[in-house]
């Protein structure tokens, strides 16, 4: 075999279109454009989500999601690291609580959640608190106060 004996595929090169060669030929004049109109000039393309000067949708729908601008985002903390942190009797404020570094930043306010055991009888100071947890502070002798 030699690199002048290589050919392409039987069907794989299909003879190109001569346009614009005469009337005789099929393809003359217009070049089988038609005649006038965006698809007869120049390139003629028109990208698939053109919508014929409608506002195409990709202009008429939102582009990010909805914000609720009323929603607050508060910093949890449970009531098994109160247990770790402080002393029976102890107030716990959010303000303590950033001190002693269970948590960073306060946010729209401190919540406290009911995940693990509490033995010590504390004063808790919270935003919010779930159900579980204000039941356990008071179960223990504590009291659940919210600011």
């Amino acid at each position: 075999m030699r690199l002048s004996d290589i050919r392409p595929t039987p069907g794989s090169m299909r003879k190109r279109i001569r346009v614009g060669r005469g009337i005789g030929s099929g393809k003359g004049k217009t070049s089988g454009k038609g005649h006038k109109g965006q698809k007869a000039r120049g390139t003629g393309k028109v990208h698939p989500w053109f919508e014929g000067g409608q506002t195409p949708i990709h202009r008429r729908l939102p582009k990010f999601g909805f914000k609720n601008f009323a929603k607050k985002v508060y910093t949890v903390v449970n009531v098994e690291d109160l247990e770790k942190k402080f002393n029976s009797g102890d107030e716990v404020t959010p303000e303590k609580l950033l001190e002693v570094g269970l948590i960073k930043k306060i946010n729209d306010g401190v919540k406290i959640l009911g995940n693990g055991e509490i033995t010590k009888p504390l004063t808790v100071v919270a935003h919010a608190f779930s159900s579980s947890a204000r039941r356990k502070i008071e179960a223990v002798g504590g009291k659940a106060e919210v600011i």
